[in-house]
């Protein structure tokens, strides 16, 4: 595509098609969307509520699972509504500035994400392979070492991508063939060479979901070794049902991210509503799975539940204490 107009200064605001090729289609594509939003924000909301209201629920795998929702909240938050304006409005501007803080906290929260599962698979080896030393192991201090380690990480990596954008020169048509911020697809309108920032994008995301997903993989087949050399038949098939679940909603984390930053740079050719929605699902299935995942199937969540619900319950025949 020739560009014309070279500059970075007139391009104040960009324009966003949503998902190319089905624009006559947004609304229906709307219903999922939003329904996986809502479920998001009230799952991942109630799993906080619970786990901060119930003191029993305050150990590390309780913490690292509340850092989760509160990640999958900003990162669902930081596209998901503007997706919505975009299929039921028509509203495709976004200005430059909003652009950049959008791919920011998308790239940020998706790299805290990633080292947060990480941390997750970690407290589940420990729990189960080491149990009288998990206390001691995951102290608070680690536990908010671990979560700082992964803000700073997503820092370190993601700055660089927002710096790069900033210094390129855009050229018009303003246009933005996906339905957010995609690094790539705004890449796009560089008037010259990008391929640093190509690289240094492909590399960080290739390096973060192959070290972070192997970590994770290694983690869970100590976990089932442990678990087939001291369980019953019972807690093996627990144990086999527990870590497929999971590892399942990790593969829709990584695998989708990936591809959709291969495709989007290698494979042009492929129909371009597949590569946004491919973008797309991959922001928003976790978020919305995690917390049934994560959350409800797990035992202490649902007691802890319980007991909140029942704390909040008013007495039999008065309105409060001492009525």
């Amino acid at each position: 595509m020739t560009h014309s107009r070279p500059t970075n200064t007139s391009l104040s605001e960009l324009h966003l098609t949503g998902i190319p090729g089905l624009q006559h289609l947004h609304h229906w594509i709307s219903i999922p969307f939003c329904i996986m939003y809502l479920v998001t924000l009230a799952g991942n909301s109630t799993l906080l509520c619970v786990i901060r209201a119930d003191p029993s629920l305050h150990l590390p795998m309780f913490l690292f699972l509340s850092m989760l929702a509160i990640i999958d909240l900003v990162m669902s938050t930081s596209i998901t509504p503007k997706m919505l304006g975009i299929f039921w409005f028509h509203s495709t501007g976004i200005s430059l500035d909003a652009c950049l803080t959008q791919m920011y906290f998308l790239y940020a929260f998706s790299v805290m994400e990633s080292g947060v599962l990480v941390a997750m698979a970690f407290d589940r080896y420990i729990a189960i392979c080491n149990p009288l030393r998990y206390l001691s192991i995951l102290t608070s201090p680690m536990v908010a070492a671990i979560g700082l380690a992964a803000l700073l990480r997503a820092v370190v990596f993601t700055s660089p991508l927002t710096f790069q954008i900033c210094r390129l020169p855009l050229c018009s048509p303003a246009v933005v063939d996906h339905s957010y911020c995609e690094h790539m697809a705004v890449l796009k309108l560089a008037c010259r060479n990008a391929a640093f920032s190509y690289t240094y994008s492909l590399s960080i995301a290739t390096f973060v979901g192959t070290f972070d997903s192997l970590l994770i993989a290694l983690s869970y087949l100590l976990i089932l070794r442990t678990v087939l050399r001291i369980s019953s038949p019972q807690a093996c098939k627990k144990a086999f049902s527990t870590c497929s679940s999971h590892l399942c909603i990790m593969a829709l984390f990584y695998v989708p991210g990936l591809l959709s930053m291969y495709i989007e740079r290698y494979h042009q050719e492929l129909p371009r509503h597949i590569q946004v929605l491919l973008a797309d699902l991959y922001l928003l299935i976790p978020p919305a799975f995690n917390p049934l995942i994560y959350g409800i199937r797990t035992k202490q969540i649902r007691d802890g539940a319980r007991r909140v619900i029942s704390w909040r319950r008013p007495r039999a025949g008065g309105i409060g204490p001492g009525l």
